[in-house]
Protein backbone atom coordinates (compact mmCIF):
# COMPACT_ATOMS: atom_id res chain seq x y z
CA UNK A 1 0.00 0.00 0.00
CA UNK A 2 1.09 3.62 -1.13
CA UNK A 3 0.37 6.63 1.18
CA UNK A 4 1.04 10.06 -0.20
CA UNK A 5 1.41 13.67 1.62
CA UNK A 6 1.63 16.17 -1.59
CA UNK A 7 1.32 20.35 -1.63
CA UNK A 8 1.79 21.06 -4.97
CA UNK A 9 1.62 17.34 -6.57
CA UNK A 10 5.24 16.24 -6.45
CA UNK A 11 4.83 13.30 -4.03
CA UNK A 12 1.75 12.46 -5.59
CA UNK A 13 3.05 12.18 -9.22
CA UNK A 14 6.01 9.91 -7.49
CA UNK A 15 3.10 7.92 -5.40
CA UNK A 16 1.14 7.17 -8.43
CA UNK A 17 3.94 6.21 -10.76
CA UNK A 18 4.92 3.80 -7.94
CA UNK A 19 1.46 2.09 -7.85
CA UNK A 20 1.91 1.95 -11.33
CA UNK A 21 5.11 0.60 -11.26
CA UNK A 22 3.88 -1.72 -8.29
CA UNK A 23 0.63 -2.54 -8.52
CA UNK A 24 0.37 -1.43 -5.18
CA UNK A 25 -3.30 0.86 -4.51
CA UNK A 26 -2.45 4.03 -3.71
CA UNK A 27 -3.91 6.37 -0.89
CA UNK A 28 -4.27 9.96 0.01
CA UNK A 29 -3.26 11.29 3.59
CA UNK A 30 -4.54 14.52 2.82
CA UNK A 31 -7.92 13.21 2.02
CA UNK A 32 -7.31 11.29 5.52
CA UNK A 33 -6.13 14.29 7.48
CA UNK A 34 -9.31 16.57 5.75
CA UNK A 35 -11.68 13.72 6.77
CA UNK A 36 -9.97 13.85 10.66
CA UNK A 37 -11.27 10.43 10.88
CA UNK A 38 -9.73 7.51 12.85
CA UNK A 39 -7.24 5.76 10.39
CA UNK A 40 -7.01 1.78 10.29
CA UNK A 41 -4.44 0.04 7.34
CA UNK A 42 -4.13 -3.01 6.48
CA UNK A 43 -1.61 -4.36 3.51
CA UNK A 44 -0.37 -7.58 3.04
CA UNK A 45 2.44 -6.40 1.22
CA UNK A 46 5.03 -3.42 2.34
CA UNK A 47 3.73 0.02 3.08
CA UNK A 48 4.91 2.71 1.08
CA UNK A 49 5.01 6.58 2.34
CA UNK A 50 5.46 9.32 -0.52
CA UNK A 51 5.78 12.85 1.09
CA UNK A 52 8.09 16.01 0.62
CA UNK A 53 10.80 16.69 3.02
CA UNK A 54 10.09 19.61 5.02
CA UNK A 55 13.78 20.89 6.57
CA UNK A 56 15.28 17.90 6.01
CA UNK A 57 12.71 15.29 7.86
CA UNK A 58 9.10 13.90 6.92
CA UNK A 59 6.57 17.29 7.63
CA UNK A 60 5.14 16.76 11.02
CA UNK A 61 1.86 16.37 9.38
CA UNK A 62 2.71 12.98 8.20
CA UNK A 63 4.78 11.85 11.63
CA UNK A 64 1.41 12.65 13.64
CA UNK A 65 -0.54 10.71 10.74
CA UNK A 66 2.19 7.38 10.55
CA UNK A 67 1.74 7.84 15.38
CA UNK A 68 -2.17 8.02 15.51
CA UNK A 69 -2.75 5.59 12.19
CA UNK A 70 -3.15 2.03 13.11
CA UNK A 71 -1.46 -0.96 10.51
CA UNK A 72 -2.04 -4.26 10.14
CA UNK A 73 -0.62 -6.92 8.12
CA UNK A 74 2.72 -6.46 6.92
CA UNK A 75 4.55 -3.87 8.67
CA UNK A 76 7.15 -3.33 6.86
CA UNK A 77 7.45 0.27 5.91
CA UNK A 78 9.37 2.24 3.07
CA UNK A 79 9.81 6.14 2.54
CA UNK A 80 10.01 7.81 -0.89
CA UNK A 81 10.97 11.68 0.07
CA UNK A 82 10.46 13.96 -2.96
CA UNK A 83 12.62 17.56 -2.39
CA UNK A 84 14.40 19.95 -4.60
CA UNK A 85 18.10 19.13 -2.88
CA UNK A 86 18.57 16.45 -0.11
CA UNK A 87 16.89 14.92 2.53
CA UNK A 88 19.96 15.34 5.46
CA UNK A 89 19.38 12.78 7.83
CA UNK A 90 15.79 12.01 7.54
CA UNK A 91 16.57 8.11 7.92
CA UNK A 92 17.45 8.63 11.64
CA UNK A 93 14.10 9.69 12.76
CA UNK A 94 11.86 7.72 10.11
CA UNK A 95 13.94 5.29 11.64
CA UNK A 96 12.93 6.06 15.48
CA UNK A 97 9.17 7.12 14.32
CA UNK A 98 9.04 3.31 12.72
CA UNK A 99 10.53 2.27 16.25
CA UNK A 100 8.28 3.50 18.43
CA UNK A 101 5.41 2.59 16.08
CA UNK A 102 6.53 -1.15 15.48
CA UNK A 103 6.99 -1.06 12.11
CA UNK A 104 9.81 -2.56 10.37
CA UNK A 105 11.85 0.21 8.60
CA UNK A 106 12.74 -0.64 5.33
CA UNK A 107 15.08 2.35 4.07
CA UNK A 108 14.24 5.66 2.95
CA UNK A 109 15.09 7.50 -0.84
CA UNK A 110 15.21 10.81 -1.83
CA UNK A 111 13.66 12.20 -4.76
CA UNK A 112 14.67 15.10 -6.81
CA UNK A 113 11.45 16.84 -8.22
CA UNK A 114 11.08 20.32 -8.56
CA UNK A 115 11.34 23.18 -6.18
CA UNK A 116 7.80 24.36 -4.95
CA UNK A 117 8.36 26.26 -1.45
CA UNK A 118 8.46 29.70 -3.39
CA UNK A 119 7.95 31.70 0.19
CA UNK A 120 11.85 30.79 0.28
CA UNK A 121 13.10 29.87 -3.12
CA UNK A 122 12.77 29.87 -7.04
CA UNK A 123 10.38 27.37 -8.95
CA UNK A 124 11.95 26.72 -12.28
CA UNK A 125 10.03 27.31 -15.55
CA UNK A 126 8.57 24.68 -17.35
CA UNK A 127 11.56 23.49 -19.65
CA UNK A 128 13.30 22.77 -16.33
CA UNK A 129 10.37 21.18 -14.43
CA UNK A 130 9.53 18.62 -17.46
CA UNK A 131 13.12 17.87 -17.33
CA UNK A 132 13.56 17.20 -13.62
CA UNK A 133 10.33 15.08 -13.64
CA UNK A 134 11.78 12.86 -16.77
CA UNK A 135 15.05 12.75 -14.59
CA UNK A 136 13.18 11.35 -11.77
CA UNK A 137 11.69 7.98 -13.98
CA UNK A 138 14.87 6.17 -13.87
CA UNK A 139 15.02 6.57 -9.42
CA UNK A 140 11.35 5.84 -9.27
CA UNK A 141 11.97 2.47 -11.50
CA UNK A 142 14.74 1.85 -9.11
CA UNK A 143 12.41 2.60 -5.70
CA UNK A 144 9.80 0.26 -7.41
CA UNK A 145 12.33 -2.90 -8.21
CA UNK A 146 13.40 -2.76 -4.44
CA UNK A 147 9.46 -2.59 -3.46
CA UNK A 148 8.91 -5.16 -5.39
CA UNK A 149 11.57 -7.50 -4.14
CA UNK A 150 10.64 -6.74 -0.64
CA UNK A 151 14.90 -5.47 -0.31
CA UNK A 152 15.77 -2.40 1.80
CA UNK A 153 16.54 0.87 0.21
CA UNK A 154 20.32 1.55 0.91
CA UNK A 155 19.39 5.63 1.33
CA UNK A 156 21.69 8.40 0.95
CA UNK A 157 25.14 8.71 2.52
CA UNK A 158 24.60 11.14 5.06
CA UNK A 159 26.80 14.52 5.87
CA UNK A 160 27.90 16.13 8.54
CA UNK A 161 26.03 19.20 7.54
CA UNK A 162 22.74 16.73 6.59
CA UNK A 163 22.65 16.01 10.45
CA UNK A 164 22.89 19.74 11.42
CA UNK A 165 20.11 20.42 8.52
CA UNK A 166 18.05 17.67 10.44
CA UNK A 167 18.47 18.89 13.80
CA UNK A 168 18.85 22.21 14.84
CA UNK A 169 17.62 23.53 11.39
CA UNK A 170 14.34 21.81 11.67
CA UNK A 171 14.04 22.58 14.76
CA UNK A 172 14.34 26.69 13.84
CA UNK A 173 12.45 26.10 10.64
CA UNK A 174 8.90 24.99 12.41
CA UNK A 175 8.56 28.13 15.44
CA UNK A 176 9.89 30.82 12.66
CA UNK A 177 8.81 29.81 9.40
CA UNK A 178 5.42 27.62 9.45
CA UNK A 179 2.40 29.48 9.87
CA UNK A 180 -0.41 31.42 7.90
CA UNK A 181 0.71 34.80 9.13
CA UNK A 182 1.83 36.04 5.87
CA UNK A 183 -0.95 34.69 3.57
CA UNK A 184 -3.22 36.54 1.45
CA UNK A 185 -5.35 37.14 -1.47
CA UNK A 186 -4.59 40.05 -3.52
CA UNK A 187 -7.42 41.73 -5.63
CA UNK A 188 -7.38 39.27 -8.69
CA UNK A 189 -9.31 36.87 -6.48
CA UNK A 190 -12.38 35.33 -7.70
CA UNK A 191 -13.54 33.15 -5.13
CA UNK A 192 -13.14 30.13 -6.32
CA UNK A 193 -12.41 28.16 -3.27
CA UNK A 194 -10.21 25.66 -4.73
CA UNK A 195 -7.84 26.97 -2.17
CA UNK A 196 -10.01 26.01 0.73
CA UNK A 197 -10.42 22.19 -1.49
CA UNK A 198 -6.84 22.20 -1.23
CA UNK A 199 -5.78 22.69 2.01
CA UNK A 200 -5.46 19.14 3.58
CA UNK A 201 -5.78 20.65 6.58
CA UNK A 202 -8.67 22.44 6.20
CA UNK A 203 -7.41 25.79 7.51
CA UNK A 204 -9.24 28.08 4.68
CA UNK A 205 -12.34 29.37 4.41
CA UNK A 206 -14.18 31.68 2.50
CA UNK A 207 -15.75 34.19 4.01
CA UNK A 208 -17.84 37.10 1.93
CA UNK A 209 -16.20 34.87 -1.25
CA UNK A 210 -12.55 35.80 -0.19
CA UNK A 211 -10.04 33.09 1.24
CA UNK A 212 -9.10 33.36 4.96
CA UNK A 213 -6.13 31.53 6.71
CA UNK A 214 -6.41 29.95 10.28
CA UNK A 215 -3.93 28.89 12.93
CA UNK A 216 -3.23 25.59 11.31
CA UNK A 217 -0.58 25.80 8.12
CA UNK A 218 2.25 23.40 7.24
CA UNK A 219 3.56 25.51 4.27
CA UNK A 220 2.40 22.89 2.12
CA UNK A 221 2.09 25.91 -0.68
CA UNK A 222 -0.75 24.20 -2.13
CA UNK A 223 -3.13 27.30 -1.47
CA UNK A 224 -0.11 29.29 -3.20
CA UNK A 225 0.61 27.02 -6.01
CA UNK A 226 -2.65 25.67 -6.93
CA UNK A 227 -4.76 29.12 -7.29
CA UNK A 228 -5.54 29.47 -11.50
CA UNK A 229 -5.33 33.05 -11.27
CA UNK A 230 -2.53 33.31 -8.91
CA UNK A 231 -4.13 35.64 -6.63
CA UNK A 232 -2.78 33.89 -3.07
CA UNK A 233 0.46 35.73 -1.98
CA UNK A 234 2.68 35.47 1.23
CA UNK A 235 3.43 38.79 1.98
CA UNK A 236 6.06 40.22 -0.17
CA UNK A 237 8.06 37.13 -0.68
CA UNK A 238 6.05 35.33 -3.26
CA UNK A 239 4.93 38.53 -5.33
CA UNK A 240 6.28 38.07 -9.42
CA UNK A 241 7.71 34.98 -8.69
CA UNK A 242 6.72 31.52 -10.66
CA UNK A 243 4.02 28.90 -9.44
CA UNK A 244 4.76 25.49 -9.73
CA UNK A 245 2.00 22.80 -9.28
CA UNK A 246 1.74 19.68 -10.64
CA UNK A 247 -1.65 18.12 -11.30
CA UNK A 248 -2.71 14.39 -10.86
CA UNK A 249 -2.64 13.89 -14.59
CA UNK A 250 1.11 15.45 -14.78
CA UNK A 251 0.47 18.42 -16.35
CA UNK A 252 2.12 21.58 -15.50
CA UNK A 253 0.10 24.29 -14.13
CA UNK A 254 1.69 27.65 -13.75
CA UNK A 255 5.64 27.24 -14.72
CA UNK A 256 6.31 29.22 -17.34
CA UNK A 257 3.37 30.30 -18.76
CA UNK A 258 4.58 33.96 -19.06
CA UNK A 259 2.29 35.12 -15.96
CA UNK A 260 3.86 37.26 -13.30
Amino acid sequence: MILYFSGTGNSRYAALRLGELTGEPVNSINQCLKEGAAIGLHSKNHYVVVSPVYAWRLPRVVERFIRQASFSGNTGIYFVLTCGDDVGNAAKYARRLCAKKGLRFCGLEPLVMPENYITMYQAPGREEAEQMIRRAEPELERFAGLIREGKPFPGPKVTLDGRVKSSLVNRLFYPLYVNARGYYAAEACVGCGRCVKLCPLNNIRLENGRPVWGRKCTQCMACICGCPVRAVEYGKRTQGKERYYLTENGTLEGAGDGRE
